[in-house]
């Protein structure tokens, strides 16, 4: 059974209502966030447009697509490769990766620490922001984090041969950092919420 709190806004001192309504601080990080995400989307379609004009044949855009990926050859390129390609559409999925993260970081932090989104019932709720927490929006953030650096990792592999392999080492090491700190966060989380335990505030 919920237990429903007595205290109503009225009956706030002020200076509890200055510090609850300090929330509303973080309002312009968020718009400024989903103007981060406009850039990803700019950016997103740009490296796109030159993917197809490179596929058409236009050497300009092959060149720009090149130089945006690191990418490197003895012999000079005549057209779009299968490397440049796959570089180039790995980079397109890195976007998408980061914008997803983005969009959790944006939807699940303003639900948990600023006020409520009030979107119960609508068709395409997000079926996590139904039990989002703090803790919950660690753990989703960390398998973000490394599925962008995996597609980094897998990247730079398959661009191996221009990276020393001092860089390679750390990039893997840095990898498995983030990996092992995403796992901690994990274990943690189920430590202090196990599995069918009240949520608070019931009993």
């Amino acid at each position: 059974m919920a237990h429903t709190p007595n205290t109503s806004p009225s009956s706030l001192s002020p200076l509890s209502k200055v510090i609850f309504a300090s929330r509303w601080l973080q309002l312009p990080l968020y718009l400024g966030l989903i103007l981060a995400q406009a850039v990803y989307v700019l950016q997103f379609w740009r490296e796109l447009v030159h993917l197809i004009e490179a596929a058409l044949g236009n050497q300009h855009a092959l060149q720009i697509l090149v130089q945006s990926i690191g990418y490197k050859s003895a012999a000079p390129l005549e057209g779009l490769n299968e490397t440049v390609l796959m570089l180039v559409v790995l980079g397109l999925i890195d976007v998408v990766m980061i914008s997803n993260l983005l969009i959790m970081v944006i939807v699940g932090g303003y639900e948990t620490f600023v006020s409520r989104l009030n979107l119960e019932g609508h068709p395409d709720q997000p079926e996590w922001l139904s039990h989002v927490n703090a803790s919950v929006l660690k753990v989703k953030l960390g398998t973000a984090i490394i599925g962008i650096s995996s597609i980094h990792l897998l990247k730079t592999f398959i661009n191996a041969e221009n990276y020393s392999e001092k860089t390679l080492m750390w990039q893997t090491i840095i990898h498995i950092a983030f990996l092992a700190s995403a796992i901690a966060i994990a274990l943690s989380d189920r430590i202090m919420h196990p599995p069918g335990a009240a949520a608070p505030g019931e009993h």
